[in-house]
């Protein structure tokens, strides 16, 4: 990896963090659960915004080299968060929750894999300028 790379995937990966801590702060607020919906959120978030930056990458933007790094490995491998997620789930199941645990598990991967269908599908729609 390139210096350059380096710097941008370092910048991307701040601002994916900060916006995901804020994000999930927000969300967890609003609920009050002791169910991870914040994680929830910033993991379909960030699976959707990852698939449609992804087809807008292949279409009309030129994102070659370190912004592509910056989006794709610093920003939204920042953002997302699926080591929580196993962690969360296996709090969910030591605790007795295994509905709970399997309803995370489950639910946030097979709607993380809708949500980045659904973000190629729109970015090939409508491709970014």
């Amino acid at each position: 990896m390139r210096m350059a790379h380096l710097g941008w995937v370092l910048a991307g990966g701040a601002l994916g963090t900060f916006l995901r801590l804020l994000l999930m702060e927000a969300v967890d607020a609003l609920h009050g659960s002791a169910f991870p919906w914040g994680t929830w959120t910033v993991n379909l978030l960030g699976s959707f915004g990852f698939g449609l930056c992804f087809a807008w990458a292949e279409g009309r933007w030129d994102l070659d080299g370190p912004a592509r790094a910056a989006v794709f490995v610093g920003f939204l491998g920042a953002f997302t968060t699926f080591s929580t997620l196993a962690f969360q789930t296996v709090a969910l199941g030591e605790r007795g929750a295994w509905l709970a645990a399997a309803a995370n598990l489950l639910g946030q991967n097979l709607l993380g894999l809708a949500a980045v269908l659904s973000g190629l599908a729109l970015g090939r729609v409508f491709p970014g300028d």
